[in-house]
């Protein structure tokens, strides 16, 4: 099972190769759904409303199962595949790259479509700070007020963060830690009385 993966910092915008008079602009965004995406890709059109194509390749997942690469226009194969393999030889996922072409009046032929896409985006991702990410969950639990030290004990020892904390007659806890140590905390609240609790991931 993956408990962390490979994605970029932050946006990378704007960054320029020339090909025989046309004009190839790479981004690339870090992203979470596929919501982000369209909305990163509509931003990009905006931007560049005169561009001849807008192509892109995406992944998002864990392991970069959800992922998609759009030629939009260009020779089939030529422009979001070499997008595509770009985000696979650097083993990121949750990122969307998009390379904008202004066509100069030179035709490039497939081949020098493949190349110059697949530089531009691999110049792009050279730009991007590339971070590991660990997966988290989140955890609900349901105890007594007189508990509540034994409980934070536990999160500092698994460095669980506290995002909501409600006390009513029970006190009720929903924090954030890595999915790796899920099995670890499970194993000692069980052992615990009067204690619930549930993950969400």
């Amino acid at each position: 099972m993956e408990f962390s993966f490979d994605t970029i910092k932050s946006p990378v915008e704007n960054i320029l190769l020339k090909e025989k008079g046309s004009k190839f602009i790479g981004f690339a965004y870090p992203v979470e759904n596929e919501k982000e995406v369209k909305d990163a890709l509509g931003k990009v059109k905006d931007d560049h409303p005169k561009a001849t194509h807008h192509c892109y390749a995406f992944r998002l997942g864990i392991t970069g199962e959800n992922y998609r690469a759009n030629d939009d226009g260009e020779p089939s194969g030529s422009a979001g595949l070499p997008i595509y393999n770009q985000l696979l030889a650097n083993n990121v996922t949750q990122i969307l790259v998009i390379v904008v072409r202004y066509y100069g009046g030179t035709k490039l032929g497939v081949s020098g479509l493949v190349k110059t896409y697949k530089e531009t985006a691999k110049f792009t991702l050279e730009q991007c700070e590339i971070i590991t990410k660990e997966l988290q969950s989140e955890l609900e639990i349901h105890f007594y007020f007189n508990q509540q030290n034994v409980i934070f004990t536990l999160f500092n020892r698994f460095g669980a963060k506290i995002i909501d904390f409600r006390t009513e007659e029970k006190c009720t806890i929903l924090a954030k830690l890595k999915t790796s140590e899920k099995e670890n905390i499970s194993e000692q609240l069980s052992e615990m009385q009067n204690i619930s609790f549930e993950f969400f991931d």
